[in-house]
């Protein structure tokens, strides 16, 4: 019993070893790689740079600029940067008719002004010049493949299904106008002229022309995400660079490193066994917010970083209550196995209770923040839920395996 609970413990040690081998350094199985998850971890505007652009909405004296407007085109241009795969953007007001967008990480500027600043007014006109659909029309808009009548050809079009109200309104449009061409106009430019051979009535349709994926795919997204409710015009077009924001990255990884050997010998010198197994744990502790960020696909700020931090402190927290309660138990007596099971029980409301607080506040933040401020809640809370599973589930196990080995049962090493 005793060789099996070493060969155990040694096991679990071992295998969070590989995980934070893998963790740091990925890993190459044959054909098959794990990316180093320093690697899947975008960071934000703060710490990488980017782009920086700010939009003036223009008036219209038939139709104002309106709150109501402003607030529309900020939904809509957070819509279209989402699709361009663009995280953690920063989208701001300023004044009354000014929008403000920062892009961590853009890669093609020109691109991305162009989809963020066209007003996508999309309308189907017979030739009569009566409009027959518009873009409210639409249900669903995505670029593929498709085979060209005339030449067989694959070529990328933007695949349209309409709404049931505006199938309707199509299915009546092409019956009337069999022979005859209906043009699709983007902003008032022809995109698209095609004829009519039979009447669509099942609400399907192409957009189809000289265009590459690419452009096929931002047509789409723009079609999907709606039309700017007003015209924007670029003001101001601002290239970041990363050096203030790769300096505070490098000083927070630097003093986090140090904090954590800190806390690691301390922990060691003051609850000696009880201790190491905790550095054990946080080290799984955090092995599991990273490959769970990586997973989330999140990008990281410096309101994300001080999250990983205190949740950090949070989780060596819990190990302190644990242990606290485990030298009370051993002072009154008790046997170690039953002073583990005692103290365990004891911390657990104490932890369960301040974690589930934090937690709460984690998710208002979460609901009601945005841009770095979801950042920093979305990374407390994976922190809070590992601290918890670490210290509730894994040192516990650990600690019952390492008291059941006779060489290392002696209650002075608990700290009695």
């Amino acid at each position: 019993m005793n060789s099996k609970n070493i060969v155990k413990f040694l096991a679990i040690v071992a295998l969070i070893g590989i995980l934070s081998y893998v963790a740091a350094y990925g890993l190459q199985l044959g054909k098959y790689e794990v990316i180093p998850v320093k690697n899947l971890i975008k960071l934000g505007l703060d710490l990488r740079g980017g782009a920086e652009v700010v939009l003036e909405a223009q008036d219209n004296p038939n139709d104002p600029v309106t709150d109501e407007k402003i607030e529309r085109a900020i939904a809509t241009i957070r819509e279209r940067i989402d699709s361009l795969g663009v995280t953690e953007p920063t989208i701001t007001r300023q004044g009354a008719k000014r929008i403000r967008i920062g892009l961590p990480e853009i890669q093609d500027t020109q691109r991305a002004l162009e989809v963020i600043g066209k007003t996508a007014q999309l309308k189907f006109v017979d030739e009569a010049g009566n409009t027959v659909l518009t873009g409210n029309d639409i249900k669903e808009a995505k670029a593929v493949y498709a085979s060209q009548s005339q030449t067989g050809i694959q070529e990328p079009v933007v695949s349209l299904e309409l709404t049931s109200e505006g199938a309707k309104k199509f299915a009546l449009a092409t019956s009337n106008n069999v022979g005859k061409i209906i043009a699709i106009y983007l902003d008032e430019s022809v995109i698209s002229a095609p004829q009519v051979n039979e009447a669509i009535t099942d609400g399907k349709c192409q957009i189809s022309g000289r265009m590459t994926m690419e452009e096929a795919a931002d047509l789409a997204m723009l079609i999907r995400a709606g039309a700017l409710p007003v015209e924007l015009k670029t003001l101001q077009v601002t290239s970041i660079g990363p050096e203030l924001g790769a300096n505070s990255f490098d000083k927070s990884l630097a003093a986090g490193g140090i904090g954590i050997l800190l806390v690691l010998v301390f922990m060691i010198l003051y609850y000696r066994l009880p201790g190491l197994v905790a550095d054990i744990t946080l080290v799984l502790y955090i092995c599991i917010v990273l490959f769970a960020l990586a997973a989330l696909q999140a990008t990281l700020t410096l309101p994300g970083i001080a999250g990983i931090v205190l949740s950090i402190g949070m989780a060596v927290d819990a190990n302190v209550i644990i242990f606290e309660r485990l030298k009370e138990e051993l002072k009154l007596g008790k046997s170690l196995r039953a002073a583990i099971d005692s103290g365990f029980r004891r911390a657990f409301l104490t932890i369960f209770d301040s974690n589930i607080t934090t937690l709460i506040a984690a998710v208002v933040l979460f609901y009601f923040g945005t841009g770095p401020i979801k950042g920093f809640a979305v990374t407390l809370s994976i922190g809070i839920l590992a601290s918890m599973f670490t210290a509730i589930v894994v040192t516990k196990q650990l600690m019952k395996l390492v008291s059941s080995i006779s060489a290392l049962s002696n209650k002075k090493l608990y700290g009695a």
